[in-house]
């Protein structure tokens, strides 16, 4: 009987919790809705999320806090928040509800939640910014999804067009479309795209997308399609360098060119560490660098700000892309030409002299390379470090968990004790480096380290993409973390 009540007790527990996260959501939803302000946990979506999702989100927050954060705390946190009146802004409730356990007895939470976002009332208010998409591949796609399902009213980008260089009709715009809906790595869109051949757009969540055929970035007029001062995001990775980016801007409705990928004689930008040299809205040609550069250079930053980096070796253990062949066939690199899916392939990288770019105090540090392996996402950077000061792994690790917490870097970080992680779990992931803190090594003088970064390839730097995207164009929402 004693085990019977038990076991009545766990469910009724659970039940409780699961309405919590009920409650929870419909102020997350309602919030982001109608005024656009986001609530996230320790940076992970809460927005479009399960109950079951949230709950276990809360369970792993005991991973990186003395204590769980329990869902009572963060559905009151989130209450408090649906009282205030917050321009658009993106707000951590982990944050605040672990910081909340440190307040005054006596202070009421409305009041505690007012102080800690009292700046909020003096973020500067913004026009949302119109895009366009040049290039529709992997990124391309992935970009398109995120902008829209952010869009909410149109309060920071405004997805506008996509441009690609075949023809425009019915049948390639349902095989635009079906491949923005469905996707073999990162699943179905969740969302609704209608398409509108009479006016050769497609209807995404409301938004209608102008599909534009050109062979050369300065042959198109935007302003015809009502565009005017759009950021190009060019995805095609056709243009490198700054006379050719610059063909963009010739075209009318152009006023910046944001390239993903890196780029030759233009800033190369890791957003959460470089960034700073953009001026939002006055910098009109940039990179947002490659996926390995953004995976490693936070944790490079960190490191040589806190311990010192006196040289290293960079491995990349990349998931194949397009570049590669799908059968055995020519190619214009050594070893590429293998089939992908059936062939780790030694090949160069050059995210070592990159990151000399971003982070100019490591440079003639680095070395690096990349072996391409056979899964189709999900890559794993491992960093052979000589460190100028000695330190202990326990204290190399709390150093990058307190960078995953707090800081210019929580976006990008994302701290990970699951000694069981392998590549298919961080698919998905938007910081652009997970730290697998269980495979640290340190050696026994404490000069050496070998760090294992996983990183989404594609979600990932989506992410970081999107980040730079919206500092470019002055459009970045206040946050709170």
């Amino acid at each position: 009987m004693e085990q019977m009540a038990t076991f009545e007790q766990e469910v009724k527990s659970y039940k409780s919790k699961q309405l919590a996260a009920a409650d929870l959501i419909e102020i997350v939803s309602k919030l982001w809705i109608n005024h656009s302000i986001e609530l996230v946990l320790f940076r992970n979506q809460l927005v479009d999320r399960r109950g079951s999702l949230i709950l276990r989100l809360h369970q792993e927050t005991s991973a990186l806090t003395s204590g769980e954060i329990l869902i009572e705390e963060t559905l009151e946190i989130a209450r408090r928040i649906d009282e205030m009146i917050l321009p658009p802004s993106r707000i951590d409730i982990g944050t605040l509800a672990l910081q909340a356990r440190n307040k005054q007895a006596d202070e009421p939470l409305l009041t505690f939640a007012r102080k800690r976002l009292a700046s909020v009332i003096h973020h500067p208010i913004f026009e949302p910014k119109d895009v366009v998409l040049y290039g529709f591949g992997r990124i391309g796609r992935l970009l398109a999804r995120e902008i829209i399902s952010q869009a909410v009213g149109g309060a920071q980008l405004r997805l506008r067009a996509i441009v690609t260089r075949d023809a425009i009709n019915e049948g390639n715009l349902e095989k635009r479309a079906n491949l923005l809906l469905q996707d073999s790595i990162h699943g179905d869109f969740q969302g609704i795209v209608e398409v509108d051949a009479s006016n050769n757009s497609l209807i995404i969540n409301g938004n209608r997308v102008y599909i534009i055929s050109a062979k050369n970035p300065e042959d198109t007029d935007y302003s015809i399609y009502g565009i005017q001062d759009a950021l190009i995001i060019d995805n095609t990775g056709v243009f490198r360098d700054k006379k050719e980016l610059s063909r963009h801007l010739d075209a009318k409705g152009v006023r910046q060119v944001l390239l993903t990928a890196p780029g030759k004689d233009i800033p190369n930008i890791v957003h959460g560490v470089n960034d700073p040299e953009v001026v939002p809205l006055e910098t009109t040609i940039c990179s947002a660098a490659s996926c390995t550069t953004n995976a490693i250079s936070p944790i490079l930053a960190i490191l040589e700000n806190t311990l010192g980096i006196a040289k290293g070796h960079i491995e990349t253990v990349h998931a194949y892309t397009n570049d590669q062949n799908l059968v055995d066939n020519m190619h214009k690199k050594h070893r590429r030409g293998r089939a992908a899916a059936l062939n780790m392939v030694i090949t160069e990288t050059g995210a070592g002299t990159a990151v000399a770019k971003i982070i100019p105090s490591l440079y003639g540090k680095l070395s690096s390379n990349a072996i391409r392996v056979p899964v189709p996402n999900g890559s794993l950077a491992i960093l052979q470090l000589e460190l100028k000061t000695p330190c202990t792994k326990e204290r190399l690790l709390a150093i990058l968990k307190s960078a995953a917490l707090q800081g210019p870097l929580v976006e990008q970080i994302k701290f990970e004790t699951n000694a069981e992680l392998v590549s298919s779990d961080i698919l998905g992931t938007s910081a652009a480096a997970v730290i697998d803190a269980p495979a640290t090594i340190v050696s026994n003088s404490g000069e050496n380290i070998i760090l294992y970064i996983w990183y989404d390839n594609e979600y990932g730097y989506t992410h970081q993409v999107m980040r730079l995207a919206k500092h470019m164009a002055g459009v970045k929402r206040y946050t709170y973390y």
